[in-house]
């Protein structure tokens, strides 16, 4: 996958607003001030005058370059704006799909900061594929891949891309997010592996469990009518993780004795459970 080339201010861009701002404030002050003085002071007979009308000459360009910053700061604010709306407005599985590729990664990321983690959108991913975010948390640095394929499982070769991706980045684990599902044979390479496979029911749990933890009222929409509302929406953080896959789970109950217990959420290619009491 060929890398997505990204200036400065795109760099600039991809930090957290204030950042941008502070950053701009610095970048006016080196050129403005830092060089001249610098010139002055160790320029000697030769350079030393010149380092003197420096700051004069440098002015126009260091508000140029601050203005610029301010300008990537304010495309960051807009942004993150935009991922917050995106995630507190997905109310069922039909508003996952209704937005665009780009969108449904800001919206995976922003599930993700929800959770707890450090969101870096990479720039190596794109529509067809890829390290589309890389998250940390606890240490771990994780890579994710989203897959907003409507119509299409996800296949092995898929998962066995991503999962040699985890060596060559030094990552600790990988998540592939899609709207579709896995083939069995994806689900059976990603057992026992840190490969977490996030389907779009798993990844509106998540969304509806941050928006209630939040107390941000899910936006009523047109829902499916083969999709029932989820049983129990925990914290994702009291979510266990499955014994056998890794993945998340989900409190299911026993059909004979109704006793609580959690079961493994890519039922039934996974049959990872574990006691409620957990």
């Amino acid at each position: 996958m060929r890398r997505r080339r990204k200036s400065g201010l795109d760099e600039v861009a991809s930090w957290p607003w204030q950042l941008g701002i502070l950053a701009g404030i610095v970048a006016f002050l080196i050129i403005r001030y830092g060089i001249g003085a610098w010139l002055s002071a160790a320029g000697g007979p030769v350079l030393g005058p010149v380092g003197l009308q420096i700051g004069g000459i440098s002015a126009p360009f260091a508000w140029i370059v601050m203005l610029a910053c301010w300008l990537a700061a304010a495309v960051s604010w807009g942004n993150a704006r935009k991922r917050r709306s995106l995630h507190d407005t997905r109310s069922d599985l039909d508003s996952l799909a209704d937005i665009s590729w780009r969108e449904f990664e800001m919206l995976v990321g922003e599930s993700f900061r929800r959770q707890g983690y450090e969101v870096l959108e990479t720039g190596l991913g794109g529509k067809d594929g890829g390290i589309d975010l890389v998250v940390s948390k606890g240490g771990r640095r994780e890579l994710v891949q989203c897959k907003q394929w409507k119509r299409r499982q996800v296949g092995v070769a898929t998962v066995r891309e991503m999962w040699g991706l985890v060596d060559h980045h030094a990552a600790d684990a990988v998540h592939i997010v899609s709207l579709g599902d896995f083939t069995a044979d994806a689900a059976r390479f990603a057992s026992g592996k840190p490969i977490q496979l996030i389907t779009e029911r798993e990844l509106l749990d998540r969304i509806r469990a941050a928006q209630t933890a939040a107390g941000a009222a899910p936006v009523a929409g047109p829902r499916r009518e083969s999709v029932k509302a989820p049983q129990y929406a925990a914290p994702v953080d009291d979510v266990p993780v499955c014994p056998v896959c890794a993945g998340a789970m989900r409190r299911r109950h026993n059909g004979r004795t109704r006793e609580p217990f959690w079961g493994c959420a890519r039922y039934p290619h996974c049959r990872g459970t574990m006691p409620a009491s957990f």
